[in-house]
């Protein structure tokens, strides 16, 4: 019966919801031999601009289009640093704060009208234009607060003289931090000592070489118009729609290369099929924006897409039992992997709310014992499916820092001594109605943001009972996710479900989110610990090593024992494809992978 009712459902959704059944515009023809990559994003772009994205989606449509000076291997793991548009490895002073880059000669930039039809040459002018632009005021970039805390020299104060003089930024105005020595050498002075800055070098979805004449040239349109030195170009773009990027035709001769371990099997069989040969593989990639599952579902079973990109909670027993792919799926060649990803989902208290925030030790205590309320084990049973593992710390697995023998309260399910604990700090039921109060006598009820997707019910539903369990009153105020980011970042929720993931393999770079300097920003609390900010200070500081590990042990006693969060889980993620898709393997924090991957043309059309 449930198959056919599947079979029912796939033809009703066949005419009005396949990811590439657009009434808007006819789609560029495509030649039948072309090599064209499908599939679907749950949530809907926001810009092309690095400067002024901070969402996964962007970032990851981006990435393939500009370039930073290093890259991750696409097959090692753990991860591993590779050139990418640098001719060799950033060298480091003695002291780690001045780093020197050499370029590639010879890289251009994809073709456009900005260049009046001249061939352009990456520089490393383009790097110290691209990095300037993150503390522009006018640019009003997301990402400056992290831009800023590797304290290029002269950098903020450059920017806090545009902010106080009310003028434009002065990107003409040379700084000691980033400076040009010749065509295709960069060189970067710091403050504080960055053992770690090659990390940055590699992350292509924010730091990738944007060309000064595009963004001149574009102005406030710049985010839709996006030009780098990547081996794609975006062709077509429907806003919340359809996203198309074509092969760089203008792209260097750059040749398939990974180096998988030696025990790994896959990996190997992958380099073996396809080192060598020049990238980009594909053509083409059509990205569809289909935010509900069912339909994003249905678009991979009818062929339509070549990936299912994240497949839904819901979907996971039919699609993937036991963490294997369904028999009925396999006879049609669909592959699946199953991966412990880089990430954290959290619920984030506001410590500068007068009834869940502060340091004094009843509010430690309430957030400590509601923290002890969640059943992170039925969530991961009942929401996750099993795809994931309850979180002992904001470090993310793959990453520095990271001990997968670290345990902490954070995971613990244990009502009665939370009970306790709030007994213990006052907050008692007074009038007897059944409900906690504040120690002073006040009401005791907390708000909790939230959107209106079904998995957010379902959490509510166990923050819900979890509160009860200990007698705190919940409710929650429903409002879209990107309302609900600009008011926690103006300080204006108590309470919110949000979820992060690793942009390199530095574990510090979660612990920031508890960084006093960073509230507002990557710190939604708004924690202030002096403790803490000294290690994070610290860490930034010292390179590898034993000191630096002691350090992380540290840093993540404090954070669980204030709990500014609580940090519910670290999330396995589950892809499905089809055969003709050859060579996927999901990156461990980084986005960029099309180019690496092939499109087998018969299989696809058979299939389609």
């Amino acid at each position: 019966m449930k198959r056919r009712q599947t079979l029912a459902l796939t033809a009703a959704f066949a005419a009005s919801s396949l990811p590439l059944s657009f009434p808007a515009r006819a789609r560029t023809p495509v030649p039948a031999a072309t090599k064209v990559l499908r599939y679907a994003f749950p949530v809907a772009e926001s810009s092309f601009d690095p400067a002024q994205i901070s969402d996964v989606y962007s970032r990851t449509i981006i990435c393939h289009i500009f370039e930073s000076p290093l890259a991750y291997d696409h097959l090692a793991r753990p991860a591993r640093l590779v050139l990418l548009t640098a001719a060799a490895m950033p060298e480091p002073s003695a002291d780690f704060r001045t780093w020197t880059l050499k370029l590639r000669p010879g890289i251009f930039f994809a073709d456009d009208p900005a260049f009046r039809g001249r061939p352009r040459e990456l520089m490393a002018e383009d790097f110290v234009y691209t990095y300037k632009r993150f503390a522009d005021p006018a640019v009003k970039s997301p990402l400056w607060a992290s831009m800023e805390q590797r304290k290029f020299v002269g950098l903020a104060a450059l920017r806090r003289e545009a902010l106080k003089n009310k003028q434009p930024f002065d990107y003409d105005r040379p700084i000691e931090g980033l400076r040009a020595l010749d065509r295709h050498t960069l060189q970067v002075r710091l403050e504080d000592p960055l053992p770690r800055f090659p990390e940055m070098l590699a992350t292509s979805g924010w730091y990738g070489a944007v060309a000064r004449e595009v963004a001149e040239f574009y102005g406030d349109r710049i985010g839709e118009h996006p030009v780098g030195t990547g081996p794609f170009r975006l062709v077509q773009w429907r806003r919340s729609s359809l996203i198309v990027l074509e092969r760089n035709r203008a792209y260097r001769e750059r040749l398939w290369e990974a180096e998988p371990a030696a025990e790994d099997a896959e990996g190997q069989a992958i380099a073996a099929k396809l080192r060598g040969r020049r990238l980009p593989l594909l053509d083409r990639v059509e990205v569809s924006i289909i935010e509900a599952e069912q339909p994003r579902w249905l678009s991979f079973l009818n062929g339509q897409a070549d990936l299912m990109d994240r497949l839904p909670n819901e979907f996971i027993d039919v699609a993937m039992p036991g963490g294997r792919v369904a028999p009925n799926l396999a006879r049609q060649g669909v592959r699946g992997q199953r991966v412990l990803v880089a990430d954290v989902t959290m619920t984030y208290y506001n410590m500068q709310d007068p009834v869940i925030g502060g340091l004094a030790p009843h509010k430690v205590a309430l957030r400590r014992a509601m923290n002890l309320a969640v059943d992170l084990d039925r969530e991961i049973r009942s929401v996750r499916r099993g795809l994931a593992i309850p979180a002992q710390s904001p470090v993310l697995p793959h990453m520095s820092g990271y001990d997968p023998k670290f345990k902490s309260e954070n995971s613990d399910h244990a009502p009665a001594r939370a009970r306790a604990l709030l007994d213990l700090y006052g907050y008692v039921d007074r009038d007897g109605d059944g409900w906690r109060e504040q120690p002073d006598g006040s009401p005791l009820v907390l708000e909790c943001a939230t959107q209106p997707d079904q998995q957010t019910r379902q959490l509510n539903e166990l923050w819900q009972k979890a509160m009860q369990s200990i007698g705190i009153r919940m409710r929650f105020k429903t409002a879209k996710w990107p309302e609900n980011l600009k008011a926690a970042r103006a300080g204006q929720l108590q309470m919110w479900g949000v979820a992060s993931s690793a942009t390199s393999g530095d574990g510090q770079a979660m612990l920031t989110r508890y960084y006093g300097p960073q509230a507002g920003q990557q710190n939604l609390p708004r924690f202030a610990l002096p403790e803490f900010d000294a290690i994070h200070d610290q860490l930034s500081v010292l390179p590898d090593g034993p000191e630096r590990e002691a350090l992380f042990e540290r840093a993540k006693r404090l954070a669980v024992a204030y709990a500014p969060y609580k940090l519910h889980v670290h999330r396995f993620v589950a892809d499905l494809f089809h055969p003709a898709l050859v060579g996927y393997r999901r990156p461990v924090f980084w986005n960029e992978w099309w180019h690496f991957v092939d499109i087998d043309v018969g299989l696809q059309h058979g299939r389609t």
